[in-house]
C-alpha cells in the first residue's frame, strides 16, 4: 500500500454494497485527507470566522487563548421553528450562488492547466528535503504543497525551476496575499540592465535554460567545456539570489554536469566557483557560477583546487 487511498476506496465500494461512483469515492477520500482540512480551517479563521465575528453574528471560542471554534450568537434563545427556518434560509443562498457562479466559486482550487504530476511533485519535494522551503517545517508534522514560484496566472510555466514546496499554511498564507506579493517578485524576476553582458547575451550562445537561469560556454575557458550557469534576473553578488534562483541554478549546475560527463569521458572531476565582489576577482557584475570540467593530468599537481585564487595557498 503506497497510501491511504486504496483501502479508503475499497472500504467505500464494501459500505456501498460493492458499487460506487466516483463522486462517492472522491468524497470519502476527502474525509481522509488532512491537508484538506487544513486548508479550510485556516480560511474558516482567517477569513469566514473573522468576518462573522465583525458582524456580530458569532463568537470565537477559545482555550488556552487560541481559537478553537465559533459559537452562534443567541442560539438559545431561538426555537426550533426559527432554526429550521434560518437553515432553509442559507440552503437556498448557497443554491442561487452556485447557479449563479458556477465553477468560478472554486476556480482558486484548479489548476489552470492540470494537476502537478506526481513525478514533478516527488522531484520538488525531494530536493527541498521534504521541508517547507519557507518556515522549514518537515513533511512529517503538517502536509507540503508544491507550489508555483511565479503563478501561472501571471505567466509561470511548469517548470522544476519554478515550483517549490511550502507547508500548508505558507501556501495559504502566500495566496491570500498572491496579488500584492508576486507582482512585485514577476517584476524583480524580469529585471535586467541595459548594456550588462550577461543581460544581453545573444541567444545562440545558450546552451541550456529554465524559468531562472540559463547556461553558456565560457567564452575564455579555463579548460574546454567550462560553463556558466546566470540567472536572468539582473543581480550581481550570488548572495543576494532568491531561494528559488538557488534552487534553479543547482539544477542547472547537476543537468550541465552530466551533459559534459556524457560529451567527454575524460572528465573526472570539477571546480566549482563564484567570483563575489571585486576583492575576489569579479570582472562582470552579474552573477554567474563557473562549472570548470577536471581531467586527469590537465596540470602537474591539482591539489587544493579552488585555494589557487590564492597561488602561494593552493598546495599545503
Amino acid at each position: 500500500m503506497s497510501h491511504v487511498y486504496q483501502p479508503v476506496m475499497l472500504l467505500e465500494l464494501l459500505k456501498s454494497g460493492g458499487e460506487a461512483s466516483i463522486e462517492q469515492i472522491a468524497k470519502a477520500m476527502l474525509l481522509h485527507d488532512r491537508s484538506q482540512i487544513e486548508y479550510y480551517e485556516i480560511r474558516t479563521k482567517n477569513m469566514v470566522g473573522k468576518v462573522l465575528t465583525n458582524n456580530g453574528i458569532v463568537d470565537p471560542v477559545k482555550l488556552a487563548g487560541r481559537i478553537v471554534g465559533y459559537r452562534l450568537k443567541d442560539i438559545s434563545n431561538m426555537s426550533a421553528e426559527d432554526r429550521s427556518t434560518l437553515i432553509g434560509q442559507c440552503e437556498g443562498k448557497i443554491a442561487d450562488y452556485i447557479e449563479k457562479r458556477g465553477d468560478s466559486i472554486w476556480k482558486h482550487r484548479f489548476n489552470a492547466k492540470g494537476y502537478v504530476p506526481g513525478s514533478v511533485r516527488y522531484e520538488v519535494l525531494k530536493q527541498a528535503k521534504y521541508r517547507c522551503e519557507l518556515c522549514g517545517a518537515s513533511a512529517a508534522e503538517i502536509a507540503l504543497h508544491v507550489d508555483h514560484i511565479i503563478p501561472r496566472s501571471k505567466g509561470g510555466q511548469d517548470d522544476l525551476s519554478n515550483f517549490q514546496a511550502l507547508c500548508i499554511t505558507c501556501n495559504t498564507n502566500k495566496r491570500d496575499t498572491d496579488d500584492a506579493d508576486f507582482r512585485d517578485v514577476a517584476k524583480a524576476y524580469a529585471h535586467r540592465e541595459k548594456g550588462c553582458v550577461f543581460c544581453e547575451v545573444s541567444a545562440d550562445r545558450v546552451i541550456a535554460e529554465n524559468e531562472l537561469c540559463y547556461a553558456i560556454l565560457d567564452g575564455f575557458p579555463v579548460t574546454p567545456l567550462h560553463t556558466l550557469v546566470i540567472p536572468k534576473r539582473h543581480v550581481s553578488d550570488y548572495f543576494d539570489l532568491f531561494q528559488p534562483e538557488l534552487n534553479a541554478m543547482r539544477r542547472m549546475l547537476e543537468e550541465m554536469r552530466s551533459d559534459i560527463l556524457n560529451k567527454d569521458c575524460s572528465v573526472s572531476g570539477f571546480n566549482v566557483g563564484i567570483n563575489a565582489g571585486e576583492a575576489a576577482g569579479q570582472t562582470i557584475f552579474h552573477c554567474h557560477v563557473h562549472l570548470i570540467p577536471r581531467r586527469d593530468g590537465d596540470m602537474p599537481n591539482p591539489r587544493g583546487g579552488v585555494r589557487g585564487v590564492i597561488p602561494r595557498k593552493q598546495s599545503y
